[in-house]
C-alpha cells in the first residue's frame, strides 16, 4: 500500500472524506469509490474505539489503498494509542493550539525513538504476527495532521509546525471563524487572511496544507488544489446522503411537473 505521504509526494495532493455515521457499509462504499483516505470522525459523532475498529476494517476491505484515519475526540495520549492500535493509519488532531499539544500528539502516534507509543499485540501489527517489522515501518508511514481551528493556533503556528513528525495541517474554518467572533463568516477579511496565513506558513515550512471542503462542490475543491493545498477532505457521508436524497426528490418532482 502506498502511504499518504508517498501519494502527496508523487501527485501533489490527496482527496479524502469523513465518516460520521457508525456504518461499516457506508465506510466500505466510500472506500470503494476511490478516496485516498477516509477519516472516521470520533470528534463530532458518537463513534467510539470499538466502532472505529470495525470502520477501519470496512475501509480496508473496500479499498486497501484508502488510508483509514481518525479525527480524534481530543488529544489525550491514552485515547490516541487505542485508535492507533485499532488500525488507524494516522490521526487528525482537533484544536491544537500550542507546540506542547503538537508534541503530545506525535509522541502518542509514533513508537520510540520518535515517540512514546507503547508496543503491544494489536490489529495494527497483525495481532503480533508482524510486530518486529511493524514498529519502524509504522513510524515511517503513519500520518499526523493537526487541525488549526483557533485564533491562538494561528498565533502559535510557527512553533507548532516546528515539531518533528507533523505531516500536515487541516484548517477548521467553522471553529476558527467562531474563535474570532465571526462564526461561519468565511468571506470576512479577517477570516480569509487567517486562512491564507496558515496556508502560506505551512508551505514555507514544508508542511502539507489542508482544507475541508464541507459542502461537496467539485469546483471549490479543484480551486483549492490549484491554490496549492495538498490534503483535501471532500464532504462527509451525511452531506453526500443529504444531497443525494434532496436532489433525487427534486428531480422526481421536476420530471412529474413536466407531465402537467
Amino acid at each position: 500500500m502506498q502511504t499518504l505521504k508517498a501519494k502527496i509526494e508523487s501527485t501533489g495532493h490527496v482527496v479524502g472524506s469523513f465518516v460520521n455515521t457508525a456504518s461499516p457499509v457506508c465506510a466500505e462504499i466510500m472506500a470503494r469509490a476511490g478516496f485516498d483516505f477516509l477519516a472516521v470522525d470520533a470528534e463530532h459523532s458518537p463513534v467510539d474505539v470499538p466502532q472505529a475498529f470495525s470502520l477501519f476494517q470496512a475501509i480496508s476491505a473496500g479499498n486497501p489503498q484508502c488510508a483509514p484515519l481518525v479525527r480524534l475526540p481530543h488529544t489525550g495520549w491514552a485515547e490516541i494509542k487505542r485508535y492507533m492500535d485499532a488500525g488507524a493509519a494516522g490521526v487528525i488532531a482537533p484544536l491544537v493550539k500550542t507546540r506542547t499539544q503538537a508534541e503530545e500528539v506525535v509522541d502518542a502516534v509514533k513508537y520510540p525513538p520518535q515517540g512514546k507509543r507503547g508496543v503491544g499485540y494489536s490489529r495494527s501489527n497483525g495481532y503480533g504476527a508482524e510486530l518486529t517489522e511493524h514498529v519502524q515501518a509504522d513510524n515511517d508511514a503513519t500520518f499526523v495532521c493537526l487541525q488549526v481551528e483557533h485564533v491562538d493556533a494561528v498565533s502559535n503556528l510557527s512553533d507548532i509546525l516546528s515539531v518533528p513528525g507533523v505531516d500536515a495541517v487541516l484548517v477548521g474554518p467553522y471553529d476558527l471563524s467562531a474563535s474570532m467572533g465571526l462564526t461561519a463568516q468565511f468571506e470576512h477579511t479577517d477570516v480569509v487572511e487567517a486562512i491564507k496565513h496558515v496556508h502560506h506558513t505551512c508551505r514555507a515550512k514544508g508542511i502539507v496544507s489542508g482544507l475541508h471542503v464541507v459542502q461537496p462542490d467539485p469546483k471549490v475543491l479543484a480551486a483549492r488544489v490549484r491554490d496549492g493545498y495538498g490534503f483535501l477532505s471532500f464532504g462527509l457521508d451525511i452531506t453526500f446522503l443529504t444531497h443525494a436524497c434532496r436532489q433525487g426528490l427534486a428531480d422526481i418532482q421536476s420530471e412529474l411537473a413536466s407531465d402537467e
